[in-house]
C-alpha cells in the first residue's frame, strides 16, 4: 500500500509540471499569434489569479450546486461516528457533515485544506452500505483531503478553464479577421496564425485529457489512502461492487464538480467514458484486492 501510495504521488507531481508547461506553451502561442509574444507572463500570472479564486471559493460552491445539507451529530450518530473515528486515526481535525437527499450511492470531500475541510455522502449511500463499506468510502474521502487532492482539483479545474478562454479568444480572433496575419505578410507570421488555430482546437481536448489523468491518479492513490487507514481494502472493494452494481449518477448533474465524486456522478456510456474523472471500477476494485493480498 505504501508503495502505490508513492506511486501515485510521483506520477501526480509529474503531469502537473506538464500541465504548467502545457499553459506556458499555449500562452506563448496567444502571444505569437496575436503579434503580442511580450503578453505570455500576464497570462500567467492571470492563471494564477484564477486559480487562487477557485482555490477559495471552490469548495462552497460544490456544496451549494450538489444540494448538499449540513447536519450535527444527533441527526445521524452512525455517519457522525465513522466520520470522527477516521479523522483521529488520519490525525485530521474532524470535517463538517453534509448529506444530499439522492438515491445514488455517491459521496465526496471538499475544502483546501484539513481544518477547513467537508464530507458529503448521499442517502442512498447511507441506506445501501454496512459499517465496514461506509467507513472505506468516507477513508477514501479523508484520503483526499489528507493528501490535499482537492487542492490539486481545484487548479487543474482553473488551468483548463484558463486554456478554454485563450483558446476561444484565437478562435473568435480568426473568425473575426484577426490575429497576426493582417500585421505583418511574413511566412513565419502566417505560420504562427495557423499554429494558433491549430492549437485553438487542440489545446482544450489536451488540457482536459491532463485534468482527467490528475484526477484518476488521485482517486488510485485516495483508495490506497484509504485503505491503509482501515487496515481493510476489502470494506472499499465491496462498497464500489455495490456501487457498480446500482448506480453513482446524480439527480443533480455538474461537470464542474464532477471530478469531487467518489464515483463518476455523471450519465454516459461508450465513448464518453474516455472524458470521466474517475478510472474504471473494476480496476480500482482490481488494485484494492491486490493490496489486500499483500497487506
Amino acid at each position: 500500500m505504501y508503495s502505490e501510495i508513492a506511486s501515485n504521488k510521483r506520477k501526480t507531481v509529474g503531469i502537473m509540471a506538464g500541465f504548467v508547461l502545457f499553459i506556458g506553451l499555449v500562452g506563448w502561442i496567444f502571444g505569437m499569434y496575436t503579434g503580442r509574444p511580450a503578453i505570455t507572463p500576464f497570462i500567467l500570472i492571470a492563471a494564477g489569479i484564477y486559480a487562487l479564486i477557485m482555490y477559495y471559493s471552490g469548495g462552497r460552491l460544490s456544496l451549494a450546486v450538489s444540494g448538499a445539507k449540513q447536519i450535527v451529530k444527533s441527526d445521524n450518530p452512525r455517519l457522525f461516528r465513522i466520520v470522527e473515528n477516521l479523522a483521529i486515526t488520519d490525525g485530521l481535525p474532524t470535517p463538517k457533515v453534509y448529506i444530499i437527499d439522492d438515491p445514488a450511492l455517491n459521496a465526496f470531500a471538499t475544502g483546501r485544506k484539513p481544518d477547513a475541510a467537508s464530507v458529503c455522502v448521499t442517502s442512498g449511500l447511507l441506506e445501501a452500505m454496512n459499517d465496514q463499506e461506509l467507513e472505506g468510502v468516507l477513508a477514501h474521502e479523508l484520503g483526499h483531503v489528507k493528501n490535499y487532492d482537492i487542492r490539486v482539483s481545484m487548479v487543474a479545474f482553473a488551468m483548463v478553464a484558463v486554456i478554454g478562454l485563450l483558446a476561444d479568444v484565437m478562435l473568435r480572433m480568426a473568425w473575426f479577421g484577426g490575429g497576426n496575419r493582417n500585421n505583418n505578410e511574413g511566412e513565419g507570421n502566417q505560420l504562427f496564425f495557423i499554429l494558433g488555430i491549430v492549437a485553438a482546437i487542440l489545446a482544450p481536448i489536451i488540457a482536459t485529457m491532463i485534468q482527467l489523468a490528475v484526477s484518476r491518479k488521485r482517486e488510485y492513490l485516495a483508495d490506497a489512502t484509504g485503505a491503509l487507514t482501515t487496515r481493510y481494502p476489502e470494506g472499499l472493494a465491496s462498497a464500489l461492487e455495490k456501487i457498480k452494481d446500482s448506480s453513482s449518477v446524480m439527480k443533480r448533474q455538474n461537470t464542474s464538480t464532477a471530478h469531487f465524486y467518489f464515483a463518476n456522478p455523471l450519465r454516459g456510456h461508450g465513448i464518453t467514458n474516455l472524458f470521466s474523472t474517475h478510472p474504471p471500477i473494476d480496476e480500482r476494485i482490481a488494485r484494492l484486492r491486490e493490496m489486500g493480498r499483500h497487506a
